[in-house]
């Protein structure tokens, strides 16, 4: 298990407590809860982030939505030899 630090963290009332219902409700400490749902943001992020990329890209090179199997399965091809 990875190291855990202590942090501060300041939430309204009206979300500490549907955090706390949520927590109870799945037998899960809210800290657990605050993790995963740091980890959902992150990863939410993360991915729009990757969409505009692929956005900027394909309008650079004229890629179009039909080419996407064929590129993927190109890539996928390459990462396995």
């Amino acid at each position: 298990m990875a190291p855990r630090e202590i942090k501060n963290l300041s939430l309204p009332e009206r979300l500490r407590i549907e955090i706390e219902k949520v927590a109870k409700a799945q037998d899960r400490s809210v800290n657990d809860v605050l993790a995963e749902a740091v980890d959902c943001y992150v990863k939410d992020k993360q991915w729009a982030s990757l969409k505009q990329y692929g956005r900027e890209k394909a309008g650079e090179g004229r890629i179009g939505e039909a080419d996407v199997d064929r590129l993927v399965a190109e890539s996928r091809n390459s990462m396995s030899r």
